[in-house]
């Protein structure tokens, strides 16, 4: 007897459906699985025949075969364990074969029969219900991140037996309701850190404002203990929320890495990503054998943190060139090429020297040479892709001991928010979202200087020795500037404010 059951394969960020086709024959022995399986599936049978023992249950001393199509596409992991076994109860007639058809099966036995969570869940539902199929059966650690997609059957199981009695004796399912709208508001605003938390540094938190404001890239500068990191954790609760469609998309990614907790469903908060500087190419961009997302597709609609980044190797911040220019991923092999999104604002930490301190400070024992090949491990390329750097100076004691909160992030995020619309408003016809995203032929049109102004630029350029890649960076950052201020024109003061964030283009930082 033929039954055909149906799963799921991910490709990327999206789902395709695979049809198991199961044909049970009894004129002969063995049991034989085609349609290019990895190894993981290939030992699937062991795993099935102990599970189903333990149910009650067996694989039928018959000749089996098992075919999971589309044939020519190599099919990853442990996640078809139920859809196969049920292939097989149903084909042998141990079970009812009538509805099986109607859902999407995955899940991963344990030998008892119980069932393990698996990856993907989100994409895989969204596909089932663009397919039409009535329901999706997985194991009950998946069921809320599946219950994100409408207008589909989710029914969670602990146990494989569960669906057998289902599909045999009618006994039904508990079905998984969740109203995601109304969770996605009511934690779309829960952060963990606050700006208020942050003592002194009002330049570096007003470039922090700013950054988040115009989506810009930005670069910290400073000596250990000056608070880089604290500044880089809570720049997530300045940004825009969340909208429910970056939120689907950043979900999936999750969801497809294996990133999301049982208890999750939708992700409500922009991603913070902080890598170690000791990562490889592959994990920081994605890849492998079987590719996977990196950190910069996890950092999707959020943060990626380089702490150290001169720490890093060179070809990985090199490998991030592209990623930062186009806002995604493209991972070729041979038969196949997927795309991972990676639109993400980069925050990046360094100190100024080896020693830990500015070239101009006292204490500062590191050598011109020892600058330049610190400074020389970022490349040109890569720095001019970081519209914002800024000096970070210790914090005074007087600062530290000063028990006055400073400006919570709830203010900072509602000026950030209507220079955002601002952006959105002027942006509304092409394909920028916002100021960092200007091109030449937008920077001419919406940064448009009087006299004063592209007198203190040529001076600035003249007297602080900036490079000619840092003119459009100062004009992109003049413009979010007088977005904060909802001024349309640019004028003087902007421009010398956003010249003060241009640090690493300064003589004595030559690289």
């Amino acid at each position: 007897m033929l039954v055909k059951v149906y799963g799921s394969a991910i490709f990327g960020v999206s789902a395709q459906t695979i049809t198991i086709e199961v044909n049970v024959d009894t004129s002969g022995v063995g049991y034989h699985l085609v349609g290019l399986p990895d190894n993981a599936i290939k030992e699937s049978s062991y795993r099935i025949s102990a599970a189903l023992k333990n149910v009650g249950f067996k694989i039928p001393g018959k000749k089996i075969t098992i075919n999971m199509a589309p044939a020519d596409l190599r099919k990853e992991g442990s996640a078809y364990d139920l859809s196969i076994a049920l292939g097989i109860l149903a084909a042998s007639d141990q079970i009812k074969a009538e509805h099986i058809g109607e859902y999407i099966i995955m899940g991963e036995l344990s030998l008892d029969g119980g069932l393990l969570p698996i990856k993907g869940v989100l994409p895989i539902a969204i596909k089932a219900r663009e397919e039409g199929f009535k329901g999706i059966i997985l194991p009950k650690q998946n069921i809320r991140e599946a219950a994100i997609v409408d207008q589909l059957e989710v029914y969670g199981i602990e146990n494989i037996k569960e669906v057998i009695d289902f599909f045999n004796e009618d006994i039904p399912l508990e079905r998984t309701i969740l109203d995601t709208r109304k969770e996605f508001q009511d934690k779309i605003n829960f952060f963990p850190f606050d700006f208020s938390e942050v003592k002194g540094q009002e330049t570096a938190k007003r470039a922090m404002e700013v950054a988040a404001a115009g989506g810009h890239n930005i670069i910290l500068i400073g000596p250990p203990g000056s608070g880089k990191t604290m500044l880089a954790k809570r720049l997530p609760s300045i940004l825009p929320p969340l909208t429910m469609k970056e939120a689907l998309e950043t979900t999936k990614i999750h969801s497809v890495a294996g990133k999301i907790g049982t208890e999750t469903s939708l992700m409500t908060v922009r991603p913070f990503r902080s890598p170690h500087h000791t990562i490889s190419d592959v994990a920081l961009v994605g890849g492998g054998s079987y590719p996977q997302p990196g950190e910069i597709s996890l950092a999707h609609n959020g943060v990626l943190f380089l702490d150290e980044m001169p720490e890093f190797k060179r070809t990985v911040l090199e490998v991030m060139r592209q990623p930062l220019e186009d806002r995604e991923v493209t991972i070729s092999r041979a038969k196949f090429t997927v795309n991972y999104p990676a639109s993400f604002m980069l925050v990046a930490s360094m100190n100024p020297s080896p020693s830990g301190y500015f070239p101009d400070d006292p204490n500062n024992t590191s050598s011109q040479f020892e600058m330049q090949r610190y400074m020389n491990k970022l490349s040109g390329p890569l720095l001019d892709r970081i519209d914002i750097h800024i000096e970070v100076q210790k914090v005074e004691f007087e600062q530290l001991a000063d028990k006055r909160k400073g400006e919570t992030s709830d203010g900072i995020r509602n000026r950030v928010l209507k220079a955002r619309e601002i952006q959105t408003e002027r942006y509304k016809d092409t394909e920028i979202h916002y100021n960092a995203q200007m091109g030449p032929k937008e920077i001419e049109k919406f940064c448009e200087l009087d006299e004063t102004s592209k007198n203190l630029i040529k001076i600035a350029m003249e007297k602080l020795n900036l490079s000619a890649r840092a003119y459009d960076r100062i004009l992109k950052v003049s413009r979010t500037i007088a977005d904060l201020e909802l001024t349309e024109t640019l004028n003087s003061s902007h421009i010398s404010e956003a010249i003060q964030y241009r640090s690493l283009d300064r003589e004595f930082w030559s690289v």
